[in-house]
C-alpha cells in the first residue's frame, strides 16, 4: 500500500490570497510618505501690533493696530508708504485685522497699514459733542504719531488712505477736504450721505440716527455742510481738481448703499474728476470687504508707486 503525507491544511487567515493582500496593504502603508502629496507652507503674515495711543484732543485712549511690512525689522533703513484704513459705524479699530486676512494679503506689499480707532464720530468734529473730534484727531493727531513711531514716507505721495461704509465716506471726504495730505483715497460700500441724513432717515435703526445727530448735529447747520461730500466736491474749482488724489469707489449690487455710490459715481464723472468706479456682487458684509480689501491694497500700492518713483 502506497502512502504519502498530506500537509495540514493552512489557517484560512493565510491562504495565498489573504497573504499577498496583506503585502500589498504592507508595502502602501510603507511607501505611502513618498507618494502622499507635500503639505503647502502656510502663507506669510505681516506682525500687526497695537499701539494704545492716549488722544489729547479728545482726552480718552484711542489705540490703533500697525501691519508691518514683512521686511521692516530686517530693512533698519527703508521708510515705507502707508495706508490708513478706516472701520465702519459700531466697529473698531481691530475690525480689519480680525474679519478679514490683511496680514496674510499685505505680506505681498512693501506698505505700512494703519487702522485708527474712530468709534461711532464719522470721522468728523461734533458740534454737540466737543469732545468727539474725530477728523481732528485723525489728521493732527494719528498722522504725526504715525509718523514719529514708525520709519513711514513723510509726504503725500507717501500716504493713501480707505475705508468701509462710514470709514469709505471718511476716507473719500479726508482726500476731498485734504488733497495735501494723500495720493489715494478709496472707499468699499461707502456710506457716502451721511453729512445729510439725521435720525429720521433710519427710525427703524435708532442707533444708527443717534449716531448721525451726535456727530453732526441738527439739519441745515455749518458741520453738516462742511462734511457733505456731495457738496464739497460740486464746490470744487478746476484748480482743487487737478490737486486731488485719486479717487476710488465700490460697491456691491446688493448693498442698500448702492444708490448714493452710483450718484457718487455719476458726480464724479460730470466734475470730470480722476476716478474708478466699480459694482461687483455682493452685500453690506465681511465676506465683500474681505474681498475687496485686497483691491485697495493693489490700487493704493500702485498710485503710492507712482508718485514716489519705486
Amino acid at each position: 500500500m502506497t502512502t504519502r503525507s498530506v500537509s495540514p491544511p493552512l489557517p484560512h487567515s493565510l491562504t495565498p490570497p489573504l497573504i499577498w493582500l496583506r503585502l500589498c496593504v504592507f508595502a502602501l502603508i510603507l511607501f505611502l510618505p513618498v507618494f502622499a502629496p507635500a503639505q503647502q507652507p502656510a502663507p506669510a503674515k505681516c506682525r500687526v501690533e497695537t499701539v494704545q495711543w492716549q488722544s489729547k484732543t479728545q482726552g480718552k485712549l484711542l489705540p490703533y493696530n500697525v501691519v508691518l511690512p514683512l521686511d521692516y525689522e530686517q530693512n533698519k533703513t527703508a521708510f515705507y508708504p502707508v495706508l490708513y484704513l478706516l472701520h465702519g459705524l459700531t466697529g473698531r479699530y481691530d475690525n480689519w485685522t480680525t474679519f478679514t486676512k490683511l496680514s496674510e494679503y499685505a505680506a505681498a506689499y512693501r506698505l505700512l497699514i494703519v487702522t485708527p480707532e474712530g468709534n461711532n464720530g464719522w470721522y468728523t468734529d461734533s458740534p454737540v459733542a466737543p469732545a468727539d473730534k474725530y477728523e481732528s484727531y485723525l489728521v493732527n493727531e494719528l498722522i504725526p504719531d504715525v509718523e514719529s513711531r514708525y520709519r513711514v514716507l513723510k509726504t503725500r505721495q507717501g500716504r493713501s488712505i480707505a475705508g468701509l461704509s462710514m470709514g469709505g465716506y471718511g476716507s473719500l471726504k479726508f482726500g476731498v477736504k485734504y488733497p495735501d495730505k494723500f495720493v489715494f483715497a478709496g472707499s468699499l460700500s461707502g456710506a457716502l450721505r451721511a453729512a445729510e441724513w439725521t435720525d429720521k432717515t433710519f427710525s427703524r435703526a435708532p442707533f444708527f440716527g443717534e449716531s448721525l445727530m451726535k456727530a453732526y448735529g441738527p439739519t441745515d447747520n455749518q458741520t453738516r455742510a462742511a462734511n457733505d461730500l456731495f457738496k464739497l466736491i460740486n464746490a470744487l474749482t478746476p484748480e482743487q481738481i487737478k490737486a486731488l488724489p485719486f479717487l476710488y469707489a465700490d460697491c456691491g449690487t446688493e448693498d442698500f448703499l448702492l444708490a448714493s455710490n452710483q450718484d457718487l459715481a455719476k458726480l464724479l464723472t460730470e466734475k470730470k474728476i480722476p476716478h474708478e468706479y466699480r459694482q461687483l456682487p455682493g452685500a453690506h458684509n465681511w465676506l465683500y470687504w474681505n474681498a475687496q480689501v485686497q483691491e485697495i491694497l493693489r490700487l493704493a500700492t500702485a498710485r503710492l508707486s507712482a508718485a514716489t518713483g519705486k
